[in-house]
């Protein structure tokens, strides 16, 4: 057994604001599929938000004492390694790690506060954030996912949409692009390669980890209903059935943003949006309920039976 499947076997779940919101579909599948991966997830007790991206615009020094606190928290439950499915927590956590580890203020400012709040402060090295994607690509790997499909994906077209934060910026990465096995920050593929495994066809799809203008749906929706709309026609240009995602604020942008873009701009898309645990707790033989697809916006239970994947 490799030292990271042995590791990431037991992890702490981080599942972020998000996944209690308009994510839970996401949470619901995650926790679902681990089950069935025979793999370990513990929610950490008493998390708090990461400071997404409202606290980092305002003081990122406080983003990275809160995204530290998580951490922290987690060590001191006794866990080594955090998963966190979301793209924005994912990015926020390895950011305060790389911050704390290479700017004294940042070190300062969350000492400071973590003394305040009566709790340890958190040092770089003491755990090691991951994201689903590594979680289950470590673990189980495609072999293990073959051997557990019952519904093949086989037929089902797909776009795999990574999102802009799930590889930027790259010096808060430095596990990836290390040659064989790790992911790529200009061509990541373990979600491709997971889906495939479970029978899907991936299309060559050239926005993968295009924005979809997450950060500025409040101040510029018309902006990012044209970022999401570009996405989801490159997508239907690929030929896709399904854009699979790995993150709850590109999940949610895209789906109400393609109903925004057929109500204000009179553009129809009928490309669907699932996260790659549903379709692969589908591919492993769950019921769609089991996995949240019936939470989703986007309807894809037509066109998974007409496909024959149900």
């Amino acid at each position: 057994m490799s030292d990271k499947k042995a590791k990431y076997q037991k992890v702490a779940y981080y599942p972020g604001c998000a996944l209690e919101g308009t994510g839970h579909a996401y949470n619901r599948s995650t926790k679902a599929v681990g089950k069935e991966l025979g793999l370990d997830l513990h929610e950490i007790k008493n998390w708090n938000c990461c400071g997404a991206m409202e606290v980092k615009n305002i003081d990122p020094k406080l983003q990275t004492y809160l995204s530290a606190r998580n951490m922290q928290l987690a060590q001191d439950q006794g866990f080594d390694t955090v998963m966190a499915p979301c793209n924005g927590c994912y990015h926020n956590l390895k950011k305060a790690e790389y911050d704390l580890e290479h700017d004294d203020a940042s070190k300062e400012v969350n000492g400071r506060l973590s003394a305040k709040a009566g709790h340890g402060s958190y040092e770089p090295g003491g755990v090691e954030t991951i994201h689903a994607l590594d979680w289950i690509k470590h673990t189980v790997g495609e072999d293990g996912i073959r051997d557990r499909v019952k519904n093949s994906l086989s037929g089902l077209k797909i776009a795999n949409y990574y999102g802009c934060m799930y590889t930027r910026p790259r010096h808060i990465f430095p596990e990836k692009d290390q040659g064989p096995d790790t992911e790529s920050t200009s061509e990541p593929h373990f979600m491709d390669d997971i889906l495939e495994a479970a029978g899907a066809e991936n299309v060559d799809f050239p926005l993968k980890t295009a924005c979809c203008g997450g950060a500025h749906t409040l101040s510029d929706s018309d902006m990012s209903t044209k970022l999401v709309l570009n996405i989801l026609q490159a997508a239907e240009a690929s030929g896709a059935d399904v854009i699979a995602t790995e993150c709850p604020t590109c999940h949610s942008g895209l789906e109400m943003h393609q109903v925004r873009a057929e109500k204000t701009l009179g553009v129809k898309t009928s490309v669907k949006i699932m996260y790659f645990t549903q379709l692969l707790g589908v591919a492993m033989g769950m019921k769609p309920k089991k996995v949240g697809v019936h939470e989703n916006v986007s309807d894809s239970v037509p066109m998974l039976k007409e496909k024959g994947v149900l």
